[in-house]
């Protein structure tokens, strides 16, 4: 087989695109940029982290052009630009596998993992920047009532993990998933926002457990510096 100029310029291209390494636009003490970094770490992805702050305006000029729609985490591979949490950790399950598997083979316990990432995303850290958002306002009229709608859905949400937990290593059982991903990040500052009590020993031992993982270990100290600026007030734990 002979290999035309072209035929060769085109291997050389798809070489040089898998060579590239990953780059993940984000910040660091953001919860859906830990919730990412935490599947990179789980299985030693390189990857080029390029914080989006405004002392970084190319960084977000780039972030931008790629992802005119202003939200982040954006993991861009190559050519590739992969936006939403849960689509790039799934993503880099096929496109740049590891030892741990983030998301089960068998398509049953794939979708108990699935519903379980959503419900982290959407009734716990979304609860939790309801009562951020209230506090960025400045108004403490906005700040009480955003914290007030926090605790109510939280103490919800933790009742019903406190169930779901029982006899369980991880959130969808004895292996880490795709769910503790979104479960890290989001009992972290649900914690601070409205505490987990002593009624759900289960989810506050969940929550420590995540808290040992070297993954999340690792992503927790790197956000250290920013803790001052949580607007809620950061806790001295943790």
């Amino acid at each position: 087989m002979i290999l035309q100029p072209q035929d060769a310029a085109n291997l050389l291209q798809t070489a040089k695109a898998k060579d590239m390494s990953l780059i993940l636009y984000g910040h660091p003490f953001s919860s859906y940029t830990q919730k990412v970094l935490i599947a990179l770490y789980e299985n030693s992805v390189p990857c080029e982290f390029r914080s989006l702050a405004p002392d970084m305006p190319l960084h977000m000029e780039e972030w931008r052009r790629r992802w005119p729609i202003g939200k982040f985490p954006l993991l861009v591979d190559g050519e590739r630009s992969v936006a939403e949490t849960s689509i790039i950790i799934e993503y880099l399950q096929l496109a740049h596998p590891g030892p741990v598997r983030l998301l089960p083979a068998d398509p049953m316990m794939a979708l108990d993992v699935r519903f379980l990432d959503r419900f982290f995303d959407l009734h716990v850290m979304s609860a939790v920047q309801h009562a951020v958002g209230g506090a960025l306002t400045g108004d403490p009229l906005k700040r009480e009532e955003g914290l007030a709608f926090a605790a109510e859905k939280l103490e919800r949400a933790y009742r019903w993990l406190e169930g779901q937990l029982d006899g369980k290593a991880w959130a969808a059982g004895e292996d880490f998933t795709l769910a503790d991903c979104a479960a890290a990040p989001s009992l972290f500052y649900a914690d601070w926002t409205h505490r987990i009590s002593e009624d759900f020993p289960l989810l506050r031992g969940y929550r420590a457990n995540l808290l040992a993982r070297p993954s999340f270990a690792r992503a927790v100290d790197e956000a250290r510096y920013f803790r001052p600026y949580f607007p809620l007030g950061a806790p001295d734990r943790d």
